[in-house]
């Protein structure tokens, strides 16, 4: 084959991907403050970091990052921000507790989901106008004699490089812990809980 053909056919594919490049860039620029956002523009955001988000927690070792994103979606997708840092947040249960969680009991001191439930929780925002991957926040019931201090609640967490992230159980217990009514669950909001 002709070699200024395989040099221009390569150049041809360059081109294509540093313009695709950079659709996808200008796509996932937004000019919007956080709070201004519509659901539209949250499910834009979300598309741009859909894929991202397990590759990030899953460049580690947790076990937890390598198969969440295989376990029921908690929600339609995620919705406007509000506690873990104003992030937002998309949540997904492994399937021994993934039934008992969509109920979304909020009225109940006795609830509790199943012991082994594991919930995660994918985390980004928004900076400089772009999508900034945040942690994955983990929760896992264990039975209450385990964690007595936290209601068989144990939190961790993965940064976005994959490595662990250090948690302190006292200070996610005192947010989860205010939620008694719902086995310290704080659901996603409203408008994007299924069957809402």
């Amino acid at each position: 084959m002709n070699t200024r053909l395989l040099l221009s056919a390569a150049a041809l594919a360059v081109a294509a991907t540093a313009t695709s490049a950079q659709a996808q860039s200008e796509a996932c620029t937004f000019d919007a403050e956080i709070p201004d956002f519509t659901q539209a523009q949250i499910d834009a955001l979300y598309e741009c970091v859909r894929d991202e988000l397990p590759a990030a927690y899953g460049a580690g070792d947790d076990e937890v990052a390598a198969v969440y994103r295989e376990w029921g979606a908690a929600a339609t997708g995620p919705a406007a921000p509000g506690f873990h840092g104003g992030r937002f947040l998309n949540t997904f249960v492994n399937e021994v507790g993934y039934d008992a969680y969509i109920t979304y009991e909020d009225d109940d001191e006795a609830f509790e989901v199943p012991v082994g439930t594991v919930i995660a929780k994918e985390s980004y925002t928004l900076r400089d106008g772009a999508p900034r991957i945040g942690p994955l926040f983990i929760m896992t019931r264990v039975a209450t004699d385990e964690s007595p201090d936290t209601d068989g609640w144990v939190y961790a967490g993965v940064q976005p490089n994959g490595n662990p992230m250090g948690v302190s159980q006292s200070f996610c217990h005192d947010c989860h812990g205010g939620y008694s009514f719902s086995d310290s669950l704080g659901y996603p909001a409203y408008e994007v809980r299924l069957g809402q």
